[in-house]
């Protein structure tokens, strides 16, 4: 667990789990609740964390890429596109990110 917090590409894939956990849950819990069950709290709760949390990841995938030299296009715009998708970040984490922790 230590590994995650000790190094920058460690911080951002614990940003993109928490970012993509808050998604999943909006998606799949809050939006059914909302417009089938007429309850928007989970959207209400659940949206300026998950708000807060995408913006953190977009500006990290920037900073990071930025300090670790990252070819802009091969890299960092995966990481934002996969930001927007559902199980996106898990993709990523996945495929890019834990590579180059090691």
């Amino acid at each position: 667990m230590t590994k995650f917090l000790t190094t920058n590409v460690g911080r951002l894939r614990a940003l993109g789990f928490v970012e993509g956990l808050s998604f999943i849950v909006l998606v799949v819990v809050g939006m059914p609740m909302k417009y089938f069950m007429s309850d928007p709290s989970i959207v209400k709760s659940f949206g300026p964390i998950h708000g807060f949390l995408f913006i953190a990841f977009v500006f990290e995938c920037l900073r990071i890429g930025f300090i670790k030299d990252w070819s802009f296009w091969e890299i960092t715009i995966k990481l934002l596109i996969a930001s927007v998708l559902p199980f996106g970040t898990f993709y990523v984490d996945h495929t890019i990110l834990k590579k180059m922790q090691g």
